[in-house]
């Protein structure tokens, strides 16, 4: 009987697709039963060979074999991982193995780590894709129903292909040079320079500002509290002393003035959008003072060991049309505690595809990171866990409530000729921002 060989990412998800799929017969870095065989990649097996692999003179650095350009890059497998390999290599290469099914993480570096293999291994098998947003059993289950032919994400390979390639060339030749140049151990990337750049520039700026004294006119009358302002630049902040100095001469002694323009506005202000990886960890910084790293290290716990969280890396802060059904599950998987009274509220009403938070267009590889349907039991969780889980279910249900509506009054008063500004509002309906009362966590 011919078998399907599943190539998972890392153990653990292997073990659960095994479980979902009845495998149970262990075998050396696999697991299998009557239909499939479950093996994992532990990360990357296989990676770009070093540049003496194309010529034993390039172990020594010099400046005078730069650049290297290899005519066609070749693959070699890490020799940490490489038991892991062979024992990959061997299920590829079974002949009652008739069929791949690509298992790791579904996004453009977990396409890379299963290419890599298969291509190392040489073998030309049909490959079909598994790609889901998270690993309950449920997602699982529901992937093995709906698997993707391997053809449709060749493109998406090539895109991880492009940039592993570039990322070789450019470190290599230049942390190379620079080194060689200078004598000394010199570090450059196509990313991490750049980006430390960006660090270096921003923090030359800090240091070379020079924070100037500023002041502000304030004016009282009728119990409200009024800002001079600039007419022409609609300024309010006066660095000029002597200037400062001249208006308050010739207001000081202004017992009146006038109204000119009174208005009231009533506005409408839907929820921030959905968590991506990127504004997840931007949050998680500001709040919790977790480094990037650390989020996403806590986030990817969520997803794969607690299964609570959809997929982390992601660039989307949309969901697509067909999770709509979903939603409703995913309240109920959040129905525990000082959630429980949202959930209450939204399970009462229809839950309608909104365009501030669905949009099949705004998404490419996976959508916004939210609940899953896996039932969240918040004692199983870390401090730091429970945390972030927090910031994401009170977005997504956020985004369920309706807008944030309120009445806005802008008044300008008129002294001697001096203009005054103050506004204040008056909430109509809290709406979205009834699930953060009393948490100083939205940045206004």
């Amino acid at each position: 009987m011919n078998k399907k060989l599943i190539l998972a990412e890392k153990p653990s998800v292997g073990r659960d697709i095994a479980r979902v799929l009845k495998c149970t017969t262990k075998g050396e870095g696999s697991i299998e039963g009557n239909e499939y065989i479950v093996t994992w990649a532990m990360g990357h097996l296989v990676e770009l060979a070093a540049p003496e692999k194309y010529n034993e003179r390039y172990k020594s650095w010099n400046l005078d074999d730069l650049p290297i350009m290899p005519d066609k890059m070749q693959l070699e497998v890490i020799s940490r991982t490489s038991k892991q390999f062979h024992s990959v290599k061997k299920l590829l290469l079974r002949k009652d193995v008739s069929e791949i099914i690509i298992a790791t993480d579904a996004g453009r570096e977990g396409e890379l780590v299963a290419r890599w293999i298969i291509n190392k291994v040489k073998v030309n098998k049909p490959v079909k894709r598994l790609w889901i947003s998270s690993v309950t059993d449920k997602a699982i289950s529901d992937g093995f129903k709906n698997l993707k032919d391997g053809r449709l994400y060749e493109n998406l390979y090539n895109s991880a292909l492009a940039r592993a390639e570039s990322d070789w060339l450019v470190g290599i030749n230049a942390t190379r040079a620079l080194t060689t140049k200078y004598n000394a151990q010199l570090s450059c990337g196509r990313v991490q320079t750049p980006t430390l750049n960006l660090v270096a520039s921003r923090q030359t700026e800090i240091r070379s500002f020079v924070p100037k004294d500023f002041s502000e006119i304030k004016l009282s009358a009728g119990g409200v509290t009024f800002t001079w302002q600039n007419e022409k630049t609609k300024e309010t902040r006066i660095f000029d002393k002597e200037k400062c100095d001249a208006l308050m001469n010739k207001l000081k002694n202004s017992r009146e003035g006038k109204i000119l323009m009174a208005e009231f506005k009533e506005k409408s202000v839907f929820s921030p959008l959905l968590y991506d990886l990127t504004e997840l960890q931007r949050d998680a910084n500001r709040l919790f003072n977790l480094s990037a790293k650390e989020t996403l290290s806590i986030t990817q716990r969520l997803y794969e060991n607690h299964k609570v969280l959809t997929y982390p890396r992601t660039d989307s802060r949309y969901i697509p049309n067909d999770i709509v059904p979903t939603i409703k599950d995913r309240l109920n998987a959040i129905n525990t505690g000082e959630y429980s009274s949202y959930v209450r509220e939204l399970m009462g009403r229809p839950i309608t595809a909104q365009k501030h938070f669905v949009d099949d267009a705004k998404i490419s590889d996976h959508h916004a990171i939210i609940p899953t349907e896996e039932k969240v039991r918040l004692g199983n969780l870390s401090e730091m866990e429970e945390k972030i889980f927090d910031l994401v279910a009170k977005r997504f249900l956020a985004v369920l409530y309706p807008p944030h509506k309120y009445k806005q009054l802008s008044l300008t008063f008129e002294v001697d000729g001096e203009f005054f500004t103050a506004s204040g509002k008056v909430t109509l309906s809290p709406g979205w921002k009834k699930i953060y009362q009393g948490e100083n966590i939205l940045e206004e």
